[in-house]
């Protein structure tokens, strides 16, 4: 629930003095304190009680006086639309919370998922309702799940159901035969048998956009409700900036609205919005370019943000659509897809780039950041430009020759930790093998080659919460116990800096988010715990009661 219960809050410009156990503010200058003074929503000063109450009149705000207030964490990849994946049946490996605070536990076997899907078609309101559903990733199960599972369910009802990942999809015959995939549909990505019959598997969004028009779902597909979820989500995790990492809708004043209805203070977080800058129709690079200049330097504010710009390279390396060099996949010899043409991708980035706009790019295998850092390299000897950080998001595969070369460039990395416990098991023993495996996810050697980092969730493939993240990139453990590359840890503070003022940082706004700085907005995680005096492994337990965004209080629905 989002809340502002405080009377200071009629009185903006009062300053209120809130007391806490300890206070972490990521400020060099000033790690620790006792106490923060918040005025006009903004950070006046850090220090304890004593010290603040000489900034002149004030009141003392004593609610946080047992908790630890971090800056409050900043996600720089996440989907708005994954709020709005809970109206469809959650089909996940691993139990998770809803926005409403609902704990949804996961599906350990095959037949733990169709009963779930059973249950949920007997409570549809008519037999022509489709029945969606999300979470799903058949690499944790001993068999497949395609059309035939999904028949078991219903032959008579739409089915679809897209996986943890989003970049997959599958559907059961009812769907193929009304959009018409059968044995001659030639779109890349949909699965066949050897026989040559499709099998209800769609694989990247060439082949999903077939059923999308009829059943929809996808993460990019933001409205308010979905956005609000997002917002309480972070509310829930101590997050206080979010982004929509890849919207169709920024270019049209519709789409926009949808965000402007949402934004603002009373929504709980910051929303920063990428423009999908390729692959996925809509006006090109060279018009859309422009308009996004605009869009940042007129019609973003402290609380919305447009104009920065999301490219796609690549797919899932669970889903093996992910594009890897040499020696690729261990149990196959198929390679991944590229989710545009190579060249629709360096005409995209050149003219973003060289209107001096953000880009953050989609690229989990390595084949996909050596695409994204070698047009780097020519795009600043033709088009020179200091202080882009334009940024590696995911980094999966990202070599220890590709971060020296993303550090001389100045390009950062936004790395996916989680995977290391979501599909860790399954990286080592199917997708990549044990040694590539303890490679991935290299957070210490890019800290250590000078990229600068943060951690992301890719929620809804996996939960937002930061402090998950920082236990993942501190102790790289899988479900099985393994430690998936023992050197590529890093210290809890260096995660939690990659958390709050890294990911700033990388979303140029670390002059006004990302740590606890006088002038900088009041934007505060509520902890009942330090994270760094925490063990590693049980930091993602540490309570979050709630955030502090601009000075608004607001509580989680998870522990209220």
């Amino acid at each position: 629930m989002l809340t502002r219960p405080h009377s200071s809050q009629n009185d903006p410009e009062r300053l209120v003095i809130y007391p806490a156990r300890l206070v972490r503010t990521m400020d060099p200058s000033r790690p620790t304190g006792s106490a923060i003074a918040v005025q006009n929503g903004r950070i006046r000063a850090v220090g304890d009680v004593e010290e603040l109450a000489a900034y002149g009149n004030h009141m003392v705000d004593a609610r946080y006086s047992d908790k630890v207030l971090v800056p409050g964490f900043v996600e720089a990849h996440s989907h708005a639309g994954s709020g709005g994946q809970w109206k469809r049946t959650y089909l996940g490996r691993f139990g998770r919370y809803s926005p409403d605070g609902r704990w949804w536990p996961g599906c350990k076997t095959i037949e733990d998922i169709l009963d779930r899907l059973r249950k949920a078609a007997a409570e549809l309101p008519e037999e022509g309702t489709p029945l969606l559903g999300w979470g799903l990733d058949p690499i944790y199960y001993e068999g497949p799940i395609l059309a035939r599972e999904l028949d078991t369910v219903s032959t008579t009802r739409p089915i679809n159901i897209t996986h943890a990942n989003g970049h997959l999809a599958v559907v059961n015959s009812v769907v193929m035969r009304r959009v018409n995939i059968d044995e001659t549909t030639m779109v890349e990505g949909v699965e066949k048998d050897e026989a040559g019959r499709p099998t209800g598997e769609l694989r990247e969004f060439a082949a999903m956009s077939l059923v999308h028009d009829l059943y929809g779902g996808s993460v990019l597909d933001a409205d308010v409700d979905s956005i609000r979820g997002l917002a309480q989500d972070g509310v829930n995790t101590g997050t206080t900036t979010v982004t929509d990492l890849g919207s169709t809708r920024v270019l049209s004043e519709e789409g926009r609205a949808i965000y402007r209805e949402a934004a603002g203070e009373n929504l709980g977080v910051r929303l920063d919005v990428f423009h999908f800058g390729a692959g996925f129709g809509g006006p090109g690079p060279e018009e859309a370019a422009p308009e996004l200049v605009r869009l940042r330097d007129e019609e973003s504010d402290a609380w919305l943000r447009f104009g920065n710009v999301k490219l796609m390279l690549d797919g899932s390396i669970q889903g093996f659509t992910a594009r890897l060099m040499e020696p690729g996949y261990l149990t196959t010899e198929r390679n991944g897809l590229w989710v545009v043409a190579l060249e629709e991708f360096r005409m995209a980035l050149e003219a973003f780039h060289a209107a001096g706009l953000l880009v953050h790019t989609h690229c989990n295998g390595d084949q996909a950041t050596e695409v994204f850092v070698r047009n780097m390299e020519q795009l600043l000897t033709t088009h020179p430009r200091w202080d882009h950080r334009h940024t590696v998001t995911h980094s999966q595969m990202t070599t220890q020759a590709q971060y020296r070369r993303m550090a001389a460039l100045g390009m950062g990395a936004n790395i996916f930790a989680n995977h290391l416990w979501s599909w860790g098991d399954q990286h080592w023993d199917i997708t990549v093998g044990p040694d590539r495996a303890r490679r991935m996810n290299a957070a210490a050697s890019a800290l250590a080659a000078g990229v600068p980092i943060t951690l992301h969730s890719d929620t809804p493939v996996t939960p937002l919460g930061p402090l998950s993240s920082i236990k993942h990139a501190v102790t790289r453990l899988a479900p099985s116990g393994r430690v998936i590359g023992e050197q590529e840890r890093i210290s809890a503070g260096q995660a939690l800096r990659a958390v709050t003022i890294g990911a700033a940082y990388l979303l140029k706004r670390d002059h006004e988010i990302g740590s606890l700085e006088a002038g900088k907005w009041a934007d505060v995680a509520v902890l009942d715990a330090d994270p760094l005096s925490t063990p590693a492994e049980k930091i993602e337990g540490i309570t979050v009661c709630g955030t502090m965004v601009g000075g608004i209080h607001h509580a989680s629905t998870v522990h209220s």
